[in-house]
């Protein structure tokens, strides 16, 4: 018998029979056995998920400040500006300090893609109110974000499809263009040349969004029919039409 099979006395553990007590793992000296490992699930109540919940209540906060009076009051839409920067910084913030502090949680994982989704609909929609980005960009762009949640749903099944490159770029082009319609870019010398910057970024990042989506719905039907779930309802398919 090696040393893993003795207690911390010496001897050798009594089995279920001899001690009078259930063996399997349910039973107290399972309970009791330092070689069984105890998962300890983080806390929700954490740092990274009070960032998160930070960043939605920045939604409102952000959307009146860039509505007021129409867009025109530049104070306001300095402070909208300013409300939207700190939203994109709690946004890589909380992330890498849920992996780093390993407390990432099931609130996390789907309270942040919400507080995401939130406040780049509420740029769109809002820039598009005071005339700064045409509604047909705002509505492509919301669509194609709501198809792939939608399809994120649809294969959790067979599996995760984490983030790509091409995400990470689209996230970055997207932040980079609101966060500058935001701006009251008349206060900057060469407003124009800054307001044709800000709409070549939005449109690249239009065309990273709607490639980056049809890339992820390619991805998510071969996902769908190739998984291991998938592949074993096709066998089991295949045997009930053979027997």
């Amino acid at each position: 018998m090696s040393d893993v099979d003795r207690d911390r006395s010496g001897h050798a553990p009594l089995s279920g029979a001899a001690s009078g007590l259930p063996s399997g793992p349910t039973g107290p000296s399972a309970a009791a056995d330092p070689l069984i490992p105890v998962v300890h699930r983080p806390s929700a109540w954490n740092l990274p998920n009070l960032l998160t919940v930070s960043r939605i209540l920045l939604v409102p906060v952000f959307g009146w400040l860039l509505l007021h009076h129409g867009g025109d009051e530049t104070a306001y839409r300095l402070g909208a500006f300013v409300v939207f920067a700190v939203a994109m910084v709690t946004d890589s913030l909380d992330g890498d300090l849920a992996r780093r502090r390993n407390s990432v949680t099931d609130f996390g994982k789907v309270s942040d893609p919400i507080a995401d989704k939130a406040l780049t609909g509420m740029a769109l929609v809002g820039l598009s109110l005071i005339g700064e980005v045409a509604w047909w960009v705002t509505g492509i762009i919301l669509a194609r974000e709501v198809a792939v949640t939608v399809m994120r749903f649809v294969v959790i099944r067979h599996g995760v499809m984490p983030a790509g490159r091409g995400g990470k770029v689209k996230t970055l082009l997207q932040t980079a263009a609101l966060g500058m319609l935001a701006f009251p870019l008349s206060v900057l010398p060469g407003a124009s040349t800054w307001s044709w910057i800000a709409h070549a970024v939005l449109i690249a990042a239009l065309v990273v969004t709607v490639v980056t989506g049809i890339d992820y719905a390619t991805k998510a039907h071969t996902l769908r029919r190739t998984s291991p779930r998938a592949l074993a309802k096709r066998a089991a398919r295949a045997a009930r039409r053979g027997s």
